[in-house]
């Protein structure tokens, strides 16, 4: 970019509303730069960056793409950012794949390229392709913590610890790692562990992993009050549902929640088994929108018109209607949209609610198992688990309440056991033709973008049931913190 005293200005201000938060002032700030330096290279990756913050997904390809036909050097950095926007946005796996491999043509040691590219490959369920180049980033960074940790996960239980328990322990005796490291790696070693049966080494791992979560997060801490108060302003908020239905031919979502870890996308498989339904996965519109134009969220909810609504319902179902053309519904699972259904019926009055639920013993140890986002921070304490779990029901049950029949809840442990009678008793609540077909087709290859991504691969099992009971011991305090909660009533099997 020249030195003109313009152009240095808008980067100044470009930059300082990027500091400030101000995302759209930001963009604004660069396009105006660009319009005037239109040959910055750094300009347009930066903008690119900017746009898929913004979700304004087409032109952050663009910008990027700006950049490589300007010789941006590290060409390698924007075809991995318009990788992700391809994998994780657009749904387009293939356009992803080219992305990574294009990056990896300019740059064979660009560790990024081959992490993405491995994780690519696990969520279409291409195990020996994913193995393959783990190995490729290990044999190049052998201590490259999270490429380890996801190797070690990426085997069978019975195989994790055999194959990979030796450098797990060694890359922990690594007293250097910072904490984040740590965690992914302990987490993987806790899994290798249970795995081989060691459960009282396994819990030992896990809970050092958690340990380092916590220490990863920088002071943030679950505020068991505040949680609370969230729960009781969700409930206060809910608004009587509409009578109102979306136009003919665009789709329809099926929310899917639950707590993490509770099965919700092994049954989201199910109902995408069906031929007129498209598997959405974790969609990130209602969050998105609860943090932004709906802000302060769920109060927002009670003073917004009929018609506001109906529009952001139909900038939904376009937006889905993209990524899955010609469904006839689409499932939203996040585990967490019990966080958001009284916005999902206030968009979807004759919306279906799937609420998977699993034994909380059970279910409470999974998660304290499960690498989550620093951001979950109930998750690194089983206290704060059983806290967050109680809340969690004491939530599902007003929305029972407000919702009847449209909320419809599947047990995991009665699925896994008895499949059929639970599957037909779901598709007819759904108002679905069932087939037993569909209980095969359910382990059809498709991308899964969850932590389950191996588990719903595999054929129905009941060892995850009762698991709890291999960590009677540990789970003692658990057990006396969710006192009195059963599993919730579930859809009769007919």
């Amino acid at each position: 970019m020249s030195g003109d005293a313009t152009n240095e200005s808008l980067l100044r201000e470009a930059q300082a509303q990027e500091r400030a938060g101000r995302l759209p002032e930001a963009i604004a700030a660069y396009e105006r730069l660009l319009a005037q330096a239109p040959g910055y290279a750094a300009g347009w990756f930066n903008l690119g960056v900017l746009r898929r913050r913004a979700r304004r997904l087409p032109e952050a390809l663009a910008a990027y793409q700006r950049a490589l036909d300007l010789g941006i050097p590290r060409p390698e950095e924007a075809h991995l950012n318009r990788a992700v926007i391809y994998a994780d946005f657009l749904r387009q796996d293939a356009a992803a794949e080219a992305e990574l491999r294009r990056a990896l043509e300019l740059n064979a040691r660009f560790l990024p390229a081959l992490l993405n590219l491995a994780n690519l490959q696990e969520d279409r369920g291409e195990r020996e392709a994913a193995r393959a180049t783990y190995e490729r980033l290990l044999a190049l960074a052998p201590q490259h913590a999270e490429a380890l940790a996801r190797a070690a996960n990426l085997e069978p239980p019975a195989l994790a610890a055999p194959r990979f328990r030796a450098r797990l322990e060694a890359a922990l005796a690594d007293a250097g790692r910072p904490p984040a490291e740590r965690a992914s790696l302990g987490f993987a070693l806790g899994r290798a562990l249970d795995g081989a049966g060691e459960y009282r080494a396994a819990f030992a791992a896990v809970a050092a992993a958690n340990a380092a979560s916590r220490a990863a997060a920088a002071g943030v801490r679950y505020d068991r009050e505040a949680h609370e108060r969230l729960v009781s302003r969700l409930i206060a908020a809910a608004r009587a549902p509409a009578a109102t239905a979306g136009p003919d031919g665009e789709p329809e979502p099926v929310f899917v929640c639950g707590m993490f870890r509770s099965g919700s996308t092994l049954i989201e498989q199910l109902i995408a088994s069906h031929p007129g339904v498209a598997a959405g996965g974790e969609l990130e519109f209602l969050p998105r929108l609860a943090a932004g134009e709906l802000a302060p969220y769920p109060e927002s909810l009670t003073a917004t018109p009929r018609a506001r609504l109906d529009e952001l319902a139909a900038r939904y179902r376009a937006a889905v209607g993209a990524l899955f053309p010609g469904a006839r519904l689409v499932t939203d699972k996040r585990p967490d949209n019990f966080l958001y259904l009284g916005l999902a019926k206030a968009l979807f009055p004759r919306a279906k609610i799937v609420h998977t639920v699993r034994d909380p013993l059970d279910n409470c140890l999974s998660l304290y198992f499960l690498h989550l986002d620093p951001s979950m921070s109930y998750a690194f304490d089983l206290q704060d688990i059983a806290h967050y779990y109680r809340q969690y029901r004491r939530l599902m049950a007003a929305w029972q309440t407000s919702f009847g029949a449209d909320l419809i809840e599947v047990r995991y442990d009665e699925f896994v056991r008895t499949p059929e009678p639970v599957a037909r008793a779901l598709y007819g609540a759904l108002g679905l033709d069932f087939d037993p077909a569909v209980l095969q087709a359910m382990h059809a290859p498709r991308t899964v973008k969850t932590a389950s991504v191996w588990q719903v691969r595999e054929p129905l099992y009941t060892r995850a049931s009762g698991r709890a009971r291999h960590y009677a011991e540990e789970l003692q305090p658990l057990a006396a913190a969710l006192a009195g909660l059963g599993t919730a009533p579930a859809v009769e099997a007919s």
